[in-house]
């Protein structure tokens, strides 16, 4: 049996349009083959891709041993439920564990599914553990998070494209700024409620915001000053991304929970994870939470194959020293730019700052001029443009794309 495919982008975008929610806002370019580094579009055109599905395919697209370790296991044992064991889950939990340095971890299947695991758990450790009352609880987000779209994410949003006419929302849930400790502080000695704060060490879709050197570790001395969870929200940063295994291990400032997904597959099947250690992980018992996916053979032989690439490769030793280079001939291009304000960013999570207003198209019609030459970014949050490449990109790659970047910027200047 032939799956049906559309045969020209015009033909794949109407049909979109007219069968598909109206709930994204894509590039107009309609891809159908990823090879590294690189997509192409149905007409043939070749691009680097500079988002890499929002650092999900940190290993490249259809890296030849993710690919492999699914085929095989296809073949055999694709979902047991969580109802039977299967002879794929513990090689893989011990793998991760090991690698990361937890007990034990919780897997599920999705970002958001990590995300709403992680504050269950510390909910459930608050009134274990720490004693809170009965419905007490309470957890700490920084402004500008982003972990998803469901009902309890969009609850500690301060976005509000994400939350506005989809209220009631969740209660249990406090913002405060980011990369402020002192306003960590004193929420956490005012409140004896608080179970938990949950934080991305970079924040991505908020524009690839970089905390002040000390704020992971400040974090991690006042959870432990105020018998607090540290929750690390690192779906999109972890996993070699920022060019350490995780972006907390910049100030080791190892979290109480680490959320992992995106690239825990290499794209190539919803993967996530929850690792803690055993005083906060046992305090969740059988039948208290779990998905029928999570686990599955299938994913577990992805994840576990994604992983070792990223090891075996030297992908995090990589995406550090590529990033410096990137960022370093950024840096100097916009020392006489009049389009770019700034760069940001660590490893290979980097973005620039246009000079133009928030709601202006700018950054938009320079994603479509990075398109037409050879090279696909998307805007976030209006006049920032993420730059994310897969790790597996070569220096000399790497350079090709600054001068198409350069080139590209320079059309706009005048």
């Amino acid at each position: 049996m032939s799956i049906l495919k559309a045969s020209s982008s015009s033909e794949a975008i109407s049909l979109e349009n007219n069968y598909g929610a109206h709930n994204y806002h894509p590039l107009p370019v309609v891809l159908n083959k990823g090879d590294g580094v690189f997509v192409w579009d149905i007409e043939g055109n070749k691009y680097y891709d500079f988002l890499s599905a929002y650092s999900a395919v940190n290993q490249g697209h259809c890296h030849p041993k993710i690919i492999q370790a699914l085929q095989n296991q296809a073949e055999v044992l694709t979902l047991t439920s969580r109802a039977f064991h299967n002879n794929v889950l513990g090689p893989y939990e011990e793998y991760i564990t090991k690698l990361f340095g937890y007990d034990k971890i919780l897997p599920m299947n999705t970002g958001v599914e990590g995300g709403e695991t992680a504050n269950k758990i510390a909910r459930k450790w608050g009134y274990l553990k720490k004693g809170i009352k009965k419905n007490k609880a309470r957890i700490v987000f920084a402004k500008g998070n982003f972990w998803g779209r469901t009902l309890a994410a969009i609850s500690t949003s301060d976005d509000p494209l994400s939350y506005e006419g989809f209220g009631p929302y969740m209660p249990g849930y406090d913002l405060i700024p980011y990369n402020n400790l002192d306003a960590l502080e004193e929420i956490l000695k005012e409140d004896p409620n608080i179970c938990a704060f949950m934080v991305e060490p970079i924040q991505g879709e908020a524009g690839v915001i970089v905390p002040n050197d000390g704020y992971l570790s400040g974090v991690r001395s006042l959870c432990d000053k105020y018998n607090v969870l540290f929750i690390a929200d690192e779906v999109q940063t972890g996993i070699g991304r920022t060019g350490k295994l995780l972006a907390t291990d910049y100030e080791l400032a190892r979290p109480d929970i680490l959320i992992l997904g995106k690239a825990l597959s290499g794209g190539v099947f919803p993967v996530s994870a929850v690792l803690a250690d055993n005083d906060v992980m046992m305090c969740i018992g059988p039948g208290e939470h779990g998905s029928t996916f999570g686990g599955n053979p299938l994913a577990c032989a992805v994840a576990h194959a994604a992983l070792e690439v990223v090891v075996n490769e030297n992908l995090i030793e990589k995406a550090f020293d590529l990033g410096n280079i990137f960022r370093a001939k950024l840096n100097s291009y916009i020392k006489n730019s009049k389009v770019v304000k700034l760069v940001r960013g660590k490893g290979l999570l980097n973005a620039i700052l246009i000079n133009d207003a928030i709601d202006s198209k700018t950054a938009w019609e320079i994603c479509l001029k990075l398109r037409d030459n050879g090279l696909l970014a998307k805007p976030t949050h209006g006049n920032i443009i993420r730059f994310a490449p897969p790790l597996v990109i070569s220096e000399s790659q790497l350079i090709d794309c600054v001068n198409i970047i350069t080139k590209t910027l320079s059309n706009f200047e005048n």
